[in-house]
């Protein structure tokens, strides 16, 4: 449950309001900045995209499965995780 700064319960709407403004705010913050390619890349950044960010940063994945409700470690690592391998460049 999230609650504004009252501590009443915040609806979808509200949540939604807040994450559009928040996204534009930075978007804008960072094209001021001079940095373009941040700002496309932050308009493009979506709500739903919150919760793999998550799973992927947390490096431990006993840590992520917990922090994301998950009773066994390989849904985290099927759904969730979004960390990639690193690999040297062909050219």
């Amino acid at each position: 449950m999230i609650t504004n700064q009252t501590g009443l319960r915040m609806s979808y709407n509200m949540l939604r309001n807040r994450w559009d403004e928040a996204r534009e705010k930075a978007a804008t913050k960072a094209a001021t900045d001079g940095d373009t390619e941040l700002a496309v890349t932050i308009r493009k950044f979506q709500f739903r995209d919150i919760r793999p960010k998550a799973g992927s940063e947390v490096e431990d994945i006993k840590d992520a499965s917990r922090l994301l409700g998950h009773s066994t470690e390989e849904m985290t690592k099927k759904v969730y995780r979004r960390v990639g391998e690193i690999v040297n460049p062909t050219k």
